[in-house]
């Protein structure tokens, strides 16, 4: 079985002038090589596409994949990681990984939680700001928590993203409007732990793994997973599993969102507790970094006794089944 593999290499977009948190979310070539080499592994034949124009120009001379194993994040948009499996879809080729629908309501956190609400799964109160103007209308009691409404990898989240007062508050939202022009979400600061799930499979046949706690080291910006506490994250954070009756409730906390956004193959959902000491959805990574060693999936995946091969040898078992049943 031939695999093609569609990715954003960040060194690309560096050499295009690009910045180095604008490509923070874009992948690194030891995360290219680990996922060809274990599919080679696997069994498997592989071609690297890349990023999206190199995939129209193929498609569009002919060439065809029997799968795409898809980790493309796209450049611009609300849409950006649904552009991908869009032009697959168009063409007829099936992927890895969640579907142009779930991928593009998942970027935007905001409608995220609407839905996450509706399905009844605790999340922390929150509004979106869209403007200047809107900053004054939050009703929300503090502390509170800001972040760009549709960026990943922590980008925008910082020491100050715990806000106190009003004051910090209109700060830190013109700071990310005018940074990330785009819509900003407050939402209520939840003061408790910190779990990543990890998932693999899709609908009643997803599986979590394991249930990893985030522990801020004395290096660490505290209380908040920033940008900088990812990016260095062998310094600031300490990885660990949890077992107790909290990270388990965590877990089908997890498990009911994932199913219920109907994301596919394989991922992860981060939680924090509220004040009452209740999970709560903070969002969802339908299209989780796969770095090993570096990315919070793989870590965790290995914590809980799962190599690196297995990881990706469940994401294909999950893709080839449902294709399977769809076709």
């Amino acid at each position: 079985m031939n695999i093609g593999i569609t990715y954003d290499l960040r060194d690309d977009y560096l050499a295009e002038g690009y910045g180095e948190e604008e490509t923070a979310e874009f992948d690194h070539p030891k995360t290219i090589a680990a996922i060809e080499e274990t599919l080679i592994a696997l069994g498997y034949t592989t071609d690297r596409i890349g990023h999206i124009r190199a995939l129209a120009k193929r498609l569009v001379a002919g060439e065809r994949w029997d799968l795409v194993f898809n980790i493309a994040e796209g450049l611009r948009g609300f849409g950006r990681e649904a552009q991908v499996p869009a032009l697959l879809d168009a063409y007829d080729i099936p992927y890895t990984f969640s579907d142009p629908l779930v991928l593009a309501l998942t970027l935007h956190k905001g409608m995220t939680k609407r839905v996450i609400r509706d399905l009844g799964i605790p999340t922390p109160a929150f509004a979106l700001v869209e403007s200047p103007a809107e900053i004054a209308g939050i009703r929300l009691p503090f502390p509170l928590f800001a972040k760009p409404v549709a960026e990943g990898t922590g980008k925008g989240v910082t020491a100050a993203s715990k806000i106190a007062d009003p004051a910090e508050l209109e700060q830190v939202c013109l700071t990310l409007l005018s940074v990330f022009r785009q819509p900003v979400l407050v939402e209520t600061f939840l003061p408790g732990r910190e779990f990543t799930v990890g998932i693999i499979g899709t609908g009643a046949e997803a599986i979590a793994p394991g249930v990893m706690e985030v522990h801020f080291l004395e290096t660490a910006e505290r209380e908040v997973y920033s940008y900088l506490n990812k990016e260095e994250c062998d310094e600031r954070i300490s990885y660990r599993l949890a077992h107790d009756p909290l990270a388990r409730l965590a877990e089908r906390t997890a498990l009911a969102a994932w199913r219920g956004l109907g994301c596919r193959d394989g991922g992860r959902i981060d939680l924090r507790t509220d004040a009452a000491g209740i999970p709560q959805f903070m969002e969802v990574n339908p299209l989780a970094g796969l770095r090993p060693g570096h990315s919070d999936l793989p870590i965790l995946c290995e914590l809980a006794g799962m190599p690196y091969r297995e990881l990706i040898a469940g994401i294909m078992h999950s893709a080839l089944e449902r294709i399977r049943d769809e076709r």
